[in-house]
Formats: C-alpha cells, sequence, structure tokens
C-alpha cells in the first residue's frame, strides 16, 4: 500500500470494523486484558446500532454488496480532510482497498453513543484499532460519527465522518 493511501485507510479501518468483532478481539492472547468499553445504547437506538455494525462487518469481510445497501445513494464521507460525496463515489475509489486493510486488523472499542430523533439517528465511536505497518506493530486511535435515517428499506447511513492519529 502507498504511503499517501495509508493514513485514509488506517483511518477507515479503525471506524469500520464492527463493535461486536472489537468486543471479540478483547480475548486475543497478543492483545493486553482492556476494560470493557463504555456503551451509551438506549433500546431505541439499538436497531441504528446493529446497521452500522452491519456496515463494519460487511467492510471488514469483503461483503461490498452489503456495504453499498447500507449505504444511502447520496451519502458523503468525510475523513483526513478529503470527501466522498456519493455512495457511488465511494464504492469506486476506497471501498475495495478498505476492505482489504481491514482483514488484518483488530480493533478495541472504547466508547459508544447513540441517539435517535425521529427520522434521523447518530452513532458514535471512540475506538483503537491495532495493525501492522511495515511488519511493525501500530496502534491509531479513532473517532467515527455515522447519521442515519430512517427510509422505507429500513435506516440508511447517510454521512460518515472518519478522523485518527496514531498513538504514541
Amino acid at each position: 500500500m502507498n504511503t499517501t493511501a495509508l493514513p485514509f485507510t488506517l483511518a477507515l479501518a479503525l471506524a469500520v470494523v464492527s463493535p461486536a468483532m472489537a468486543q471479540a478481539t478483547q480475548s486475543h492472547a497478543h492483545h493486553a486484558a482492556a476494560p470493557s468499553p463504555d456503551v451509551d445504547v438506549p433500546a431505541a437506538a439499538e436497531p441504528v446500532v446493529a446497521v452500522a455494525e452491519r456496515f463494519n462487518t460487511a467492510l471488514s469481510s469483503g461483503d461490498l454488496i452489503t456495504v453499498e445497501a447500507l449505504l444511502a445513494a447520496d451519502v458523503l464521507i468525510l475523513e483526513s480532510g478529503g470527501a466522498e460525496r456519493s455512495r457511488e463515489e465511494y464504492m469506486g475509489h476506497h471501498a475495495v482497498s478498505d476492505a482489504a486493510f481491514l482483514k488484518g486488523a483488530h480493533r478495541q472499542l472504547l466508547r459508544q453513543r447513540a441517539r435517535t430523533a425521529g427520522e434521523f439517528a447518530w452513532v458514535g465511536t471512540e475506538s483503537e484499532l491495532h495493525a501492522q505497518q511495515d511488519g511493525q506493530p501500530l496502534t491509531v486511535q479513532s473517532t467515527e460519527t455515522m447519521v442515519l435515517k430512517q427510509t422505507t428499506d429500513g435506516w440508511r447511513i447517510v454521512h460518515i465522518h472518519w478522523s485518527s492519529r496514531t498513538k504514541r
């Protein structure tokens, strides 16, 4: 992977591995025991978090058909000062490389909060991504916000904002 694509891919990777997978990685012997994540998700927001998890799981497993289905056609994805302004743009550019990178990464969920308000909802997640770069361990701190809208086809992701930095 080229070095200019790495920051984007790392930030995305941090943001998209599902919280369920993140909790499972805590049991891996090569990771130190971590405190339980701080999760604040009321019952009304559980279906929204489930969609976010489906998206993350699909992307990390390379299921781009599901990824595409869960994104609104006019989704806006912001990351590292850049933007992808539609599902078509994301699927045609970063989705494949993001999925490939995620196969080798492990995410530790730190905090998650979700809320609903009428036809809109949001999920905010803080996590650490444990990956390898040039054969060396790499830990990146990440924040993610997803905004979803209730449609006739169910909840769809209309906005994602990813932000990350290397942990020192």
